[in-house]
This record gives structure tokens, sequence and C-alpha cells, in this order.
């Protein structure tokens, strides 16, 4: 990588984060804005493609924008408590079952729709019948 300022082009490449996410992230915040150059550009440092990229892996485990924030409060706080980052994760990870068993249950509606459907070229199609919120 080379040394910044980068544009958000470069940023967004570094990162792995889109351009328009980067620009979204500074506008609720959860980045701070960054700086300009003389003709308006935005211009990011290698801190901020390091907490670009922190982004990146929390988005990417399901992480939610405000445990995001929180997280990244954490991560920037030397004198945290480990405690409270493990209370963070433990709590995503209910949410994440939470999330697995509601859609073990869609498929299995999904299954027994599937199945439940000829499939043949008449136009009767439980499927469509129960999302129409008709018996099948």
């Amino acid at each position: 990588m080379k040394p910044g300022p980068f544009n958000i082009g470069e940023a967004a490449a570094a990162s792995g984060i889109s351009a328009k996410m980067i620009r979204h992230y500074e506008e609720t915040g959860l980045i701070s804005k960054a700086s300009r150059s003389l003709s308006g550009y935005r211009l990011y440092q290698e801190k901020d493609i390091h907490l670009l990229r922190f982004i990146r892996h929390a988005r990417d485990l399901g992480f939610s924008i405000k445990q995001i924030a929180d997280l990244l409060n954490l991560w920037l706080d030397q004198h945290r408590s480990s405690s409270k980052v493990k209370a963070v994760a433990l709590s995503h990870i209910v949410e994440l079952e939470e999330k697995i068993r509601q859609m073990q249950l869609m498929k299995a509606e999904l299954e027994r729709l599937a199945h439940s459907c000829q499939g043949d070229h008449r136009p009767d199609c439980p499927i469509l019948d129960s999302l129409a919120g008709q018996k099948s």
C-alpha cells in the first residue's frame, strides 16, 4: 500500500468498501469526515484505511452499524475492558442464532411448498397461493 493520502477510490480499493458506502459512513458519523484537498476531493490517511477495514470485517460478521460504532469506540479506547467487547460479541451471537432459527423455518416452509407444487403446465401453484395468503 502506498503512503497516504488516498483519494476515495484508492481508499475504497484498499479497504474493500465502496466509495458510496464510505460517503455514507461519513454522513452518518460512523467515521469522521475526510479532510479535503484544495480542489475539494476527499483525502484519507492510512489510519482511515485501518478504520474502514475494521468496519468491513465487522460487517462481514453481520454486526449492525450501532454495534460497529460501539466496537470502534472500544477499539480506539486503550483503557477498555475486554469484557465489554466480549459482551457485544456474545449479544451478537444470540441475534445470529435467532436469525438462523428464523431462516431454518423459512427454508422448511419453502421446501413444503415446493414439494406440494406439481411444477407442470397447469396454472395451479400452491407457492403462489401461499404468498397470496390462501391456504395450501
